[in-house]
């Protein structure tokens, strides 16, 4: 079920782990259904077993964005739906900071 007027707006899915793709895909198919111009998702991570590239590709979700915490198939990596961000320099700075004794929250500042 879709709460909210989601006509005519860009949605944004959030979400700790994307494994089928199946969840992704129904909800963004509901709310474009309801009117919104264009659905993405955001997961840490990226499981995507079985079917799953094949099913966020043929589904109306305009991107996947989701992190490399789970090493990335070569059909993911390959994917044109799919957009991978690596993690591995956040944790680096993440430590450099714990040993240096500087602000991890820093990290995170606008």
């Amino acid at each position: 079920n879709i709460i909210g007027d989601v006509k005519g707006a860009r949605c944004i899915m959030l979400d700790d782990m994307c494994d089928s793709g199946g969840t992704l895909a129904n909800a963004a198919a509901a709310l474009k259904e309801h009117g919104a111009t264009s659905v993405s998702a955001y997961v840490t991570h990226g499981v995507l077993s079985g079917e799953a590239v094949k099913r966020i590709e043929t589904s109306v979700l305009d991107e996947l964005v989701m992190t490399d915490t789970i090493q990335p198939s070569e059909s993911a990596r390959k994917s044109k739906s799919i957009r991978i961000l690596p993690i591995a320099p956040l944790l680096g700075e993440a430590i450099r900071r714990i040993a240096n004794e500087e602000s991890v929250s820093k990290l995170f500042d606008r």
